[in-house]
C-alpha cells in the first residue's frame, strides 16, 4: 500500500497540486504501520507536490493565452478563442416583464417563463418544463434538432396560456459559437416552424446565462464559471480590449471557451500519461485539453485509468482487475462526490463502488482509491483556480485598482455536489490573487433564468437608448441646420457692419482701429495688461527686429477675487493696478514709464485705438460703475490714485485682436482671430468700405465681431433645447450671449451636467439615484469634457470623476453614458463653431472677389487646446460649409497679452513713419 502512496506520489508531481499532504495524510491513518525511511520519503515527495509556483505559471500562461484569443491578429490561431457575446451590461434591478427562455446544453432541456418585477422589489417568478433530447435527434440533422426544440416550445406556450402574446425570448445555447449580434446564432433556423410570434432577442452561453442570473442578486456579479459535465467561464472585458470590436467603450461580455486552453501544447508539460490515455480515448481527440483535466464529464474516468494503471503494477487489488473496471466510463464521476463525502461514510462509499466494479477491495484498498479522488479532484479545482486568477487580474488591470471587488457566480455540479471542489478552488483563488476580494454566489435558477435576464436587460436597454437618444438627437445638429446657422450670422455681420441696422443687430461687428499687422520691423519695450477672466497677466514684452525677429516676454499672474469681480468699478482697477506695481517691482522697474497695451476681453465700442467704451459685463464680471465707461480711463484714474509709477496708455484691444496680432507675427497670412475657452468670440480684418460706422473707405481695419452675443435676438431659438434655456436662466446674464453659452468653456461643463441631472431624473441614468453633488451648479467642469475624451482609458477617468460627484455607486455602463452625453455636447459646440466660423471666412473671401481664398485663423483658448475632438471637428465642419476656402490654423502659443505689445508695437511704428 505504501508503494502505491509512493507511486502515485512520483507520477503525479506535474499536477500542480497543493493539497492534503501525505505527512498529515499518515498522521491520520496511524493504523498503518510506516516505517521512518517511508516518511524521509514521503517528507521528499512532499516537496515534488507543491507547487504555488507552478499554478502561477498556469495562470500566466491562461493570462498569454487570453491576451492572443482577444486579439485581432492572434485570435484565429488561439486555442482560448475569447467570444464576444454582446452582451453589454449585467443587471441593475429595475427589468421587468415576462420573456420566455429555452436552455440546452445537454440530453435533455428547459423552457421557462420568466416573470421579472421591481416594483420596489426585486422579484422573479418562474415556471419551466423539461424536454428530452432523443439520442437519434442529438446525432441527426440540425433540421431535426430545431423542428424537436419547436414542438417542444410551442407545446410549452400552448399549456401556459400566453399563445396570443409575442414574448421575447432568450436562449441558453452551451456551446462554442460565432457571434456578430446577440440574437445572431439560430433564429433564422426554427422560427418559420412556430404557428405563433416570439421576439428571439439572445443567444447566450451557459456561463452568460449564469453570471447574469447571480448578477440579478449581486450586482459586483461580473465572471461567470461553470463547472459540470464540462467547464467554462465568461466575464465583463473592456471593449478596448476586444481587438475584434470595433467600438472602444464599455464593456462586453467575453465568453472565453477556456476548455480548448492546451489544445495548442500550452499544458504539455503538465498533462500525465493518464490525461493522454483519457484524452486518446475521447470523441474529439486533442480538443479540450484544458476541460479534460477538470470537468466532470472526465474526472471519473481519469481515476479508473490510474485505478487500472496500479493494479497492473500489483499497488492495488492484489494486483487484479474486472472487465468492469476495464469498461471505459464504468468509474462515474458521481462515485468521486461520495467517496470523498466523509472520512468513514466515503471509504464505505469507496469499498461499495469497488465491488460493484467486480472487486474484493481491502480497507487499503478503499484507502487508496479514496486517495486517487483526492488528488483528480484537487488538482481539478487548482487549475481552474489558476485560470480564475487569471481572469481576476484582467478585471483588476483593467479598473486601475489596488484591490478588487467581485463576485463569481457559479454552476455545474462538480462545483455544487463534489463535498470539497468548492471550497477547495475559493481558497486557491484567494491564494493566488490575494489582492482581489471574491465572493463566489451559486446560480439557484441554473442557466435559463440567465438567458431571461439577459433578454429582460436588453429589453431594458433598448428603452433605455431609445429615449436617451430621442433627448440626445435635440442637441444633434444637421448639415442642413449647421448651414442655417452660418447663413444667420452671416447676416447678423452684415447688420452690425451697417449704420442703420448696427443698433439692432445682435453681432455689434466693433471697430478695434487696428489698421495693420506687424510686418517684422517693430522694435522696443512695452507693458501688456491680459484681463479676460477670472484671473489676468502683466507682461513686459521685448521685441528686437533684424535678421532675426527676437520676442522676450516675462509675466506673471494675478488672480481676482470672486468679491472683487461683482464689487465695484474702483475696486477692480484698483486691484488691477496693485498688480501692475507688483509686478514692476518684482522686474526691477519701479517708477519706470512704459507705452501699454490692455488686452480688454469684453464688448466694447471704439472711436479710437485707446479707448474702449465697455458695452456689458460678461464672463462673470458685475462691477459697478463701469458699464458705459472707457476701461483706459478707468485704469489711467486708478493709476494716479496709486501715484507710484505712470503709464503711456496705447491701445486697448479685445483678446481675439490680440491672438490675431500674435499669429501675425509669426504668419504674415493671419487676419482671423478666434478664442475658445471661457468665452468665445472672432475678430478679422475687414474692408473700411464695409465698415460703416468709421470714416473712410480705403484699407481694412480689424473688426471685433463679438459673436457671442449671436441669438440674443431670437436667431437661435430653434436650436435651442431645454439645457439651454435652464443654463441661460440660471446664469448671470439671462437671455444674453446665447451662441457664447451654446459653446464656450464656461457653460458646455453646466449642459452637461443638466442632461445627467434629467437622465438620472428618469431613471435612465444611475439607477435613477441623484447625488447632492450633482445637484450643485458649476460641479461639473469642463474640463471634465476633455479629460473623459482623452484617450482609450476614459472609462476610469469617468468613474472617478463621478466618484468625486459623489457617485460612488456608479457603473461602467452610467461611464459610457456619460461620456457619450459629453461628447454630444462637445461636438455641437464645435459645429456650431466652425459654422460661424465658415461664415467669417467666406464673408472674407467675397470682399475680395476671390473664387479661393486661403487664409491663416490665429487661435486660443483652454477648450480648442485641451479638448482632443474640438478642433478637428470643427475644421471639418468648416471645411464642409466653406468648400472655397483653405484655411490653416496656427495656434497662439503666447496668449493674446503678447498680441497688446504688439499692437501697441505697430502703433508705435506706425507714428514713427508718420502715419495715421
Amino acid at each position: 500500500f505504501l508503494t502505491g502512496l509512493k507511486f502515485m506520489t512520483l507520477l503525479l508531481p506535474k499536477c500542480g497540486l497543493e493539497m492534503e499532504t501525505s505527512l498529515q495524510f499518515w498522521k491520520q491513518n496511524k493504523s498503518v504501520n510506516w516505517g521512518e525511511t517511508d516518511i524521509l520519503i514521503l517528507e521528499q515527495q512532499e516537496k515534488c507536490l507543491i507547487l504555488n509556483e507552478t499554478l502561477m505559471d498556469v495562470s500566466i500562461r491562461f493570462r498569454r493565452e487570453m491576451d492572443k484569443g482577444l486579439c485581432r491578429d492572434t485570435n484565429p490561431t488561439a486555442a482560448v478563442k475569447m467570444l464576444p457575446t454582446f452582451v453589454r451590461s449585467t443587471p441593475d434591478g429595475t427589468e421587468q416583464g415576462e420573456f420566455l427562455a429555452l436552455d440546452l446544453g445537454g440530453s435533455n432541456f428547459r423552457v421557462l417563463l420568466v416573470k421579472v418585477m421591481a416594483n420596489g422589489e426585486q422579484k422573479v417568478e418562474m415556471e419551466s418544463q423539461i424536454y428530452a433530447v432523443p439520442e437519434h435527434i442529438m446525432r441527426g440533422s440540425g433540421t431535426e434538432l430545431f423542428d424537436h426544440i419547436a414542438d417542444c416550445l410551442a407545446h410549452f406556450v400552448d399549456k401556459m396560456g400566453i399563445k396570443d402574446k409575442k414574448l421575447p425570448l432568450g436562449f441558453t445555447f452551451s456551446f462554442p459559437c460565432q457571434q456578430t449580434k446577440l440574437d445572431e446564432v439560430i433564429a433564422p433556423e426554427y422560427k418559420s416552424h412556430l404557428d405563433f410570434d416570439i421576439d428571439i432577442v439572445a443567444v447566450v452561453n451557459d456561463t452568460v446565462g449564469t453570471m447574469m442570473t447571480c448578477g440579478y442578486d449581486d450586482q459586483h456579479c461580473e465572471i461567470g464559471l461553470i463547472v459540470g459535465t464540462g467547464t467554462n467561464a465568461c466575464y465583463m472585458e473592456q471593449m478596448r480590449n476586444i481587438d475584434l470590436m470595433d467600438s472602444d467603450d464599455g464593456r462586453m461580455c467575453v465568453n472565453t471557451e477556456w476548455g480548448a486552453f492546451g489544445d495548442d501544447g500550452a499544458l504539455d508539460d503538465l498533462r500525465t500519461d493518464f490525461d493522454q490515455d483519457l484524452d486518446a480515448g475521447s470523441l474529439n481527440p486533442g480538443k479540450q485539453l484544458f476541460e479534460k483535466m477538470i470537468s466532470g464529464m472526465y474526472m471519473g474516468e481519469l481515476v479508473r485509468l490510474i485505478l487500472v494503471r496500479m493494479a497492473k503494477e500489483h499497488l492495488l487489488f492484489q494486483g487484479k482487475t474486472t472487465a468492469e473496471l476495464l469498461t471505459t466510463e464504468s468509474f462515474n464521476t458521481k462515485y468521486i462526490y461520495a467517496i470523498e463525502n466523509d472520512k468513514l461514510e466515503g471509504l464505505a462509499s469507496a469499498e461499495k463502488v469497488l465491488r460493484d466494479l467486480g472487486l474484493d477491495p481491502t480497507v487499503e484498498d478503499c484507502i487508496g482509491t479514496q486517495r486517487v479522488c483526492q488528488i483528480v479532484s484537487t488538482r481539478a479545482a487548482h487549475l481552474c483556480a489558476a485560470a480564475l486568477a487569471a481572469v481576476l487580474r484582467q478585471i483588476r488591470d483593467n479598473k486601475g485598482t489596488e484591490k478588487l471587488r467581485t463576485t463569481i457566480g457559479v454552476d455545474g455540479s462538480v462545483y455544487k455536489s463534489h463535498p470539497e471542489f468548492s471550497r477547495r478552488l475559493n481558497k486557491m483563488v484567494r491564494r493566488l490573487v490575494p489582492d482581489c476580494d471574491v465572493r463566489f454566489l451559486q446560480s439557484q435558477d441554473g442557466s435559463g433564468k440567465g438567458a431571461a435576464m439577459v433578454t429582460a436587460v436588453a429589453y431594458r436597454l433598448a428603452a433605455q437608448h431609445a429615449e436617451r437618444q430621442h433627448i440626445l438627437d435635440t442637441l444633434r445638429l444637421s448639415r442642413a441646420q449647421l448651414l442655417e446657422v452660418k447663413e444667420r450670422i452671416r447676416k447678423e455681420m452684415v447688420r452690425g457692419l451697417s449704420r442703420q441696422t448696427h443698433k439692432q443687430a445682435s453681432v455689434k461687428m466693433l471697430p478695434s482701429y487696428v489698421r495693420s499687422t506687424p510686418d517684422g520691423t517693430e522694435h522696443g519695450d512695452f507693458l501688456a495688461l491680459d484681463l479676460g477672466g477670472s484671473s489676468f497677466r502683466v507682461l513686459l514684452v521685448r521685441l528686437r527686429s533684424g535678421k532675426r525677429q527676437i520676442v522676450d516676454m516675462h509675466h506673471k499672474i494675478y488672480s481676482i477675487p470672486q468679491e472683487t469681480m461683482q464689487g465695484t468699478g474702483e475696486e477692480l482697477f484698483s486691484h488691477i493696478v496693485h498688480c501692475i506695481g507688483d509686478f514692476l517691482e518684482y522686474m526691477g522697474m519701479r517708477g519706470a514709464s512704459l507705452p501699454l497695451g490692455f488686452t480688454f476681453s469684453f464688448p466694447c465700442h471704439q472711436s479710437k485705438l485707446d479707448q474702449g467704451i465697455l458695452l456689458k459685463w460678461t464672463k462673470g464680471f458685475k462691477a459697478s460703475g463701469c458699464e458705459g465707461q472707457d476701461v483706459v480711463t478707468l485704469l489711467k484714474d486708478a493709476v494716479h490714485r496709486r501715484r507710484e509709477f505712470d503709464l503711456k496708455f496705447v491701445a486697448v484691444v479685445n483678446d481675439t485682436v490680440g491672438t490675431m496680432m500674435t499669429c501675425g507675427y509669426e504668419d504674415p497670412k493671419c487676419e482671423v482671430g478666434l478664442i475658445v475657452g471661457t468665452g468665445t468670440n472672432i475678430c478679422y480684418m475687414e474692408e473700411m468700405q464695409n465698415i460703416e460706422l468709421v470714416e473712410g473707405d480705403t484699407g481694412r481695419m480689424c473688426v471685433n465681431v463679438e459673436w457671442g452675443a449671436f441669438g440674443d435676438n431670437g436667431e437661435l431659438d430653434d436650436f435651442c433645447t431645454q439645457f439651454d434655456h435652464i443654463v441661460d436662466d440660471c446664469s448671470n446674464n439671462p437671455g444674453k450671449q446665447r451662441y457664447e453659452k451654446m459653446i464656450s468653456g464656461m457653460y458646455l461643463g453646466e449642459i452637461v451636467r443638466n442632461v445627467l441631472m434629467d437622465f438620472t431624473a428618469k431613471g435612465l441614468l444611475f439607477r435613477g439615484k441623484m447625488s447632492e453633488r450633482l445637484k450643485t451648479r458649476g460641479i461639473f467642469e469642463t474640463k471634465f469634457l476633455s479629460q473623459i475624451e482623452r484617450d482609450r482609458l476614459a472609462m476610469r477617468q469617468v468613474r472617478s470623476i463621478l466618484q468625486h460627484l459623489g457617485l460612488t455607486g456608479s457603473t461602467c455602463d452610467d461611464s459610457v453614458l456619460v461620456k457619450e452625453v459629453c461628447t454630444v455636447v462637445a461636438r455641437r459646440a464645435a459645429q456650431l463653431c466652425g459654422a460661424g466660423l465658415a461664415a467669417v471666412v467666406d464673408k472674407i473671401r467675397e470682399n475680395r472677389n476671390l473664387n479661393r481664398l486661403s487664409i491663416t485663423v490665429g487661435v486660443d483658448g483652454t477648450l480648442y487646446k485641451t479638448h482632443p475632438h474640438f478642433s478637428s471637428i470643427m475644421q471639418e465642419t468648416l471645411q464642409d460649409l466653406a468648400p472655397q476656402c483653405q484655411v490653416t490654423f496656427h495656434k497662439s502659443e503666447d496668449g493674446s497679452g503678447k498680441g497688446a505689445a504688439l499692437i501697441t508695437a505697430v502703433a508705435y511704428r506706425v507714428q514713427s513713419e508718420g502715419q495715421q
